[in-house]
């Protein structure tokens, strides 16, 4: 049995992904052991990975960093042994070398690019992104197995991901212009929707992610 990390700094969405993960694992007959920890000495053997996310940036990269070690066994984990690894909203945020909101904060740094507030240029396009909107433009990879073109998700923040190279972009999403719906690099892995509200395709994700090779 494959050993899930979801990863516990103090994220407001911590339990509904916790639930959304062992209803993918149970409705897609996946045996895995899926794990709320901030053990660091857990976090770095574990076969996979999940960091939740909502907030702000620098404070959620405060409350990662004040965990002693656990950024430390994250990267032991995620880049040294190469663990599959999954951002949710935030928690894909935090894979930015930094982001730009109240000031310049530095992130893990995992895949180039920065995180910055979304500037929609047409002014129906209201801020927050709060809401269900269609993936676009998606990539063959693994995490998106099943998901058709317009799949819809959840969706609820101020601000996106721009990798620093376009190709670690997967899917899309349009709300006043086209940005990062979905990111990749090698086994990490991270979305800036929310797999835990977006019902049956958000859970199909999930699953995939449990599915992911290593």
């Amino acid at each position: 049995m494959q050993s899930v990390a979801l990863i516990d700094y103090g994220s407001g969405n911590l339990r509904s992904a916790e639930k959304a993960l062992r209803r993918a694992a149970e409705t897609h007959a996946l045996s895995v052991d899926i794990i709320v920890t901030a053990d660091p000495d857990v976090v770095a053997r574990s076969d996979r990975l999940v960091l939740p996310g909502v907030g702000a940036f620098a404070a959620c990269m405060s409350a990662l960093s004040s965990r002693d070690g656990l950024v430390e066994a994250m990267t032991q984990a995620a880049i040294v042994r190469r663990r599959p690894f999954l951002g949710i909203c935030v928690g894909m945020q935090l894979l930015a070398d930094r982001g730009l909101e109240f000031g310049e904060t530095r992130g893990l740094g995992w895949i180039p690019g920065d995180v910055a507030r979304l500037t929609p240029t047409d002014p129906a396009a209201k801020i927050p992104h709060m809401g269900w909107n269609a993936l676009e433009g998606l990539s063959i990879h693994p995490l998106l197995t099943g998901l058709g073109e317009g799949a819809e998700m959840y969706f609820t923040h101020s601000f996106a991901f721009t990798p620093a190279d376009p190709s670690h972009v997967i899917a899309s999403v349009d709300h006043g212009g086209r940005f990062a719906a979905a990111v990749a690099r090698d086994t990490i892995m991270g979305v800036q929707f929310h797999p835990e509200k977006s019902q049956t395709q958000g859970l199909r994700l999930l699953a995939n992610f449990l599915e992911t090779p290593a």
